[in-house]
């Protein structure tokens, strides 16, 4: 079969896909809504295919497995125009980046100072989330990469190592154990906090330094999300165990980070697609992460770096 389907349609599909119907479609592309039909029915008619059910306003099986591999052709062709501006002149274009939380409160700001000085006209578009939900953003190419935690078990994702971050006991400054620098695990016994909900990847984390010790965390509550139970912490509510990042540096005033002897380190690292190039912008993007990362007198406490080779 010999296809003919062009990037108009491609990229209305994928609005369709992305903003959930035709009219949301046409206001995205700043088109009418005939012509978003009518590209949709010539890509339909060149594949073969109905992609997307009149009658229930969705995208079919079919629709959205195609508009999985727009997106990434989409990605191909914007990366290769951004490949022959770098060779004419400087890297420009955009690059989108994912982020967990907490390392994004410290590295987005060093990020954009740094690129605004080496690549001006390159554009940042940034987007924040969990591991969980920026892994299959980068694997559909809605994301050129993602810095979250790793290793991940997606195949057809290569990560590079960027540094290890502690976890950490979050108290205030007139806690008892704010004056400790350091403190043994098995101090954490007899103290109410603020932990993870059972069953998540953190509170597994946790569970498996503190079981081999025969030690039991009393939790005063019991929650999914790393940003709410800071939050809850920050509000007053109690401890807790938190990445090493996630006290912003203007609370250090207010609150201790506590190194526990025994906690893990989780491993923080860049996430691409294993098949095809990253472009310009994408490449430009990674040089700068890995400078940031390189100088551990730069890094925040309890981050230190770690090489990709």
């Amino acid at each position: 079969m010999k296809l003919r389907v062009n990037i108009h349609q491609l990229a209305t599909l994928v609005s369709i896909a992305d903003y959930g119907n035709f009219s949301a479609a046409a206001d995205f592309l700043g088109t009418v809504q005939s012509n978003v039909s009518s590209h949709i029915a010539k890509l339909e008619k060149d594949l073969d295919v109905i992609l997307y059910d009149r009658a229930t306003g969705q995208l079919t099986d079919a629709g959205r497995l195609v508009a999985t591999r727009a997106r990434r052709v989409l990605a191909e062709i914007d990366a290769l125009d951004s490949d022959i501006a770098a060779l004419k002149s400087e890297v420009s274009g955009s690059v989108k980046i994912g982020t967990i939380g907490t390392t994004a409160r410290w590295l987005c700001p060093r990020l954009m100072d740094i690129a605004a000085k080496k690549h001006p006209k390159l554009r940042l578009v940034i987007l924040e989330g969990t591991t969980t939900t920026l892994e299959p953003r980068v694997a559909t190419g809605q994301l050129d990469l993602a810095i979250c935690n790793i290793p991940l078990a997606a195949r057809d994702l290569v990560t590079q190592p960027l540094f290890l971050e502690e976890l950490v006991l979050v108290v205030p400054v007139d806690h008892p154990l704010a004056q400790n620098n350091r403190i043994p695990l098995s101090a954490l016994a007899n103290m109410e906090l603020l932990l993870p909900m059972e069953g998540t990847a953190f509170r597994g984390e946790i569970d498996e330094a503190i079981t081999p010790l025969g030690i039991q965390l009393h939790p005063r509550a019991e929650i999914d999300g790393t940003r709410l139970i800071a939050s809850l912490t920050f509000e007053g509510y109690g401890p807790s165990i938190l990445p090493a990042t996630a006290i912003p540096s203007y609370l250090r005033d207010r609150w201790a980070l506590v190194h526990v002897d025994g906690l893990p380190c989780r491993q923080v690292g860049i996430a691409m697609r294993s098949r095809g190039f990253p472009s310009a912008p994408a490449r430009a993007a990674l040089e700068l992460l890995r400078d940031i990362v390189a100088n551990p007198s730069e890094l925040p406490e309890g981050l230190s770096p770690i090489s990709s080779s």
